[in-house]
């Protein structure tokens, strides 16, 4: 019975989901301090869809295709890749706690950024090495954690994690107190709550390749994720060697994390948040709940970053934002749910 249930739901959400995200897209093209209207909105829409001549102003073809389609499109991107690997984590190390910063990969890319501005680097020199960070975090968490024995190789992994992003985050510490208090320090802070006021079309085009093949192995392996949730033993006797495969969800979702958070800065809650929902809209198997949460952490980045532009005379970073609204949310899912979590 409850599976029939969860079946429906799951039926709805993925008729309505793709609506509810053009609708919501379309409102965050249209919102801002310089509001486009909605008739405005059609003949660009319509101009680009067809190739003609939209006949509308400069200024407003610009702040439509040169401003904000270019942060939305980040957004998207950015808040599917979050959602998508927490998906993978949660699903990988059996829990829904778990979020894409699990393995020290914020941590890591945090510490490559506050390096860059430490030392007044180009930002394209500071996204490098946000996304190297990363990278390069998850790379020694998982290579301390293969060298361990005598542990469960998910625990070693997570313990490893938890060592390595502590160590690093004092690093990240150390250097805001080295930081001048004028010029750095500002700055550094800025990043690390997050934002994509500064986001412009190279940074999606940099960025979107790495989430595209993070994607697409995620995608290839969706069908074999599932027996994950096995024993090692269970799922090596069904031929799948454990090993390989959690080393490949392990690279492609540190792979969309790091590409994220190197344009964008750290912003919490959606890679935790928004598969948690997932999940319970569509049920636990990773072929519906990975295309599932790539909507929903896409929509919900969206929205949140249209918060950000609108709620207040200046901007808001998306960091507070995601956590200020995530996390009363998550507390409410919990004291709702039912017991366990499958």
């Amino acid at each position: 019975m409850q599976s029939r249930s969860t079946g429906a739901i799951s039926a709805v959400y993925f008729w309505l989901a793709p609506v509810a995200l053009v609708a919501l897209v379309l409102l965050s093209l249209m919102l801002g301090k310089y509001a486009i209207a909605p008739a405005h909105m059609a003949h660009a829409a319509w101009a680009a869809v067809t190739g003609t001549p939209s006949g509308l102003p400069l200024e407003v073809e610009t702040v439509i295709w040169q401003i904000r389609a270019p942060r939305v499109l980040a957004a998207l991107l950015i808040g599917a890749a979050l959602s998508a690997a927490g998906a993978t984590y949660q699903g990988l190390f059996k829990n829904p706690l778990v979020s894409p910063d699990i393995l020290g990969v914020t941590a890591g890319a945090s510490l490559g950024a506050v390096l860059g501005l430490y030392f007044s680097l180009p930002l394209l020199a500071i996204q490098v090495l946000a996304f190297a960070g990363g990278l390069g975090a998850v790379a020694l968490v998982y290579a301390i954690g293969s060298i361990v024995r005598g542990h469960d190789p998910v625990l070693a992994l997570v313990l490893a994690g938890l060592a390595i992003g502590a160590a690093l985050g004092a690093m990240v510490s150390l250097i805001k107190t080295l930081a001048d208090p004028y010029n750095q320090l500002p700055a550094i802070t800025y990043w690390l709550l997050g934002s994509l006021s500064a986001v412009t079309p190279g940074d999606v085009i940099s960025v979107a390749p790495a989430m595209l093949i993070g994607c697409a192995t995620l995608f290839v392996l969706r069908w074999r994720m599932n027996l994950l949730s096995l024993e090692d033993e269970e799922a090596r006797a069904l031929g799948v060697n454990t090993r390989v495969l959690r080393a490949v969800l392990v690279a492609a979702a540190t792979l969309m994390t790091a590409a994220a958070v190197s344009i964008s800065g750290v912003i919490g809650w959606i890679g935790l948040l928004a598969p948690h929902v997932a999940r319970a809209l569509v049920g636990p198997d990773f072929a519906r709940l990975l295309p599932a949460s790539i909507m929903l952490g896409g929509g919900c980045l969206v929205g949140v970053d249209l918060i950000a532009r609108n709620a207040a005379s200046i901007e808001i970073p998306l960091g507070v934002l995601t956590a200020g609204l995530g996390a009363p949310f998550f507390l409410y899912l919990l004291a709702t749910a039912a017991r366990g979590w499958r």
